[in-house]
């Protein structure tokens, strides 16, 4: 099926899913401090929600995760102010816009950063008009991304300057393949958060702050899909929460529609 998005036309039987799958199992990659998520069958007394137990004609599962530390998750700037604020009225639109970018972190203080200047070289001269969202693969791009543990690993993340960059330049919708935007342990300045979203107060939030931003991390974009314009679908679930897990699809882009 082909369909016409903001002027260029899509294949929509062809999605090209750069989402990490939420299991129980071991592989599952975890980052900050928690255990990895468990599912497991209601029971009530002899009965057991699991189709296989014989007691049960239905699969009836309880899941317990995080979505900041279990997987692929797109969180809205309710994740760092006091007043509440949910992905699920922030997130409106669900097709936008898309340029893939590669970087190889570089080496700042003993950190691997991603820095402004690295953004701006990616990006060069490709950024279409009407770019609306930007995605991060860093390099190396090894598959083990799908299974890591981060906690305590001071991962690379994205300098507030780049973040800024970023915002200046009209992106509503960050996407990398990081448990954060920002390091680990940053006594809790996060300084990339808060420039991506211009949120300049946490506690009383400024009027020009983006409310209609997003930040999805811990994604994984395999290695044969290249770098270029493509058109996103950002799929979340509706979870009156700061994050919800989600499903990012691209779209190689046909042609342009005139």
């Amino acid at each position: 099926m082909v369909a016409s998005i903001n002027n260029f036309q899509i294949d929509l039987s062809k999605p090209i899913d750069i989402s990490i799958p939420l299991s129980d199992s071991d592989h599952n990659p975890i980052a900050w401090y928690i255990e990895k998520p468990v599912i497991t069958p209601v029971v009530f007394g002899d009965w057991i929600g699991k189709v296989s137990e014989g007691t049960s004609s239905t699969n009836f599962n309880n899941i317990f995760f995080n979505p900041h530390g279990h997987g692929t998750h797109t969180e809205c700037l309710g994740h760092i102010t006091r007043e509440f604020y949910s992905i699920n009225q922030c997130l409106k639109q669900f097709f936008f816009v898309a340029e893939l970018i590669s970087i190889a972190p570089i080496n700042i203080n003993d950190d691997w950063v991603i820095s402004v200047a690295q953004i701006k070289e990616a990006l060069g001269n490709n950024k279409s008009d009407n770019l609306e969202a930007l995605i991060i693969r860093t390099l190396p791009n090894k598959n083990d991304k799908l299974s890591k543990k981060y906690s305590h690993t001071n991962p690379p993340y994205l300098s507030e300057a780049a973040a800024v960059f970023i915002r200046t330049i009209g992106i509503k919708h960050l996407l990398i393949d990081l448990p954060s935007v920002d390091r680990e342990e940053d006594e809790g300045k996060l300084l990339a958060h808060k420039a991506f979203w211009n949120v300049k107060n946490t506690t009383i939030l400024n009027d020009d702050a983006r409310l209609d931003a997003t930040i999805t991390e811990m994604i994984y974009v395999d290695n044969h899909i290249l770098d270029g314009t493509y058109i996103l679908n950002l799929q979340i679930a509706s979870f009156e929460n700061d994050a919800s897990p989600s499903k990012p699809i691209l779209y190689a882009i046909s042609n342009v529609v005139l």
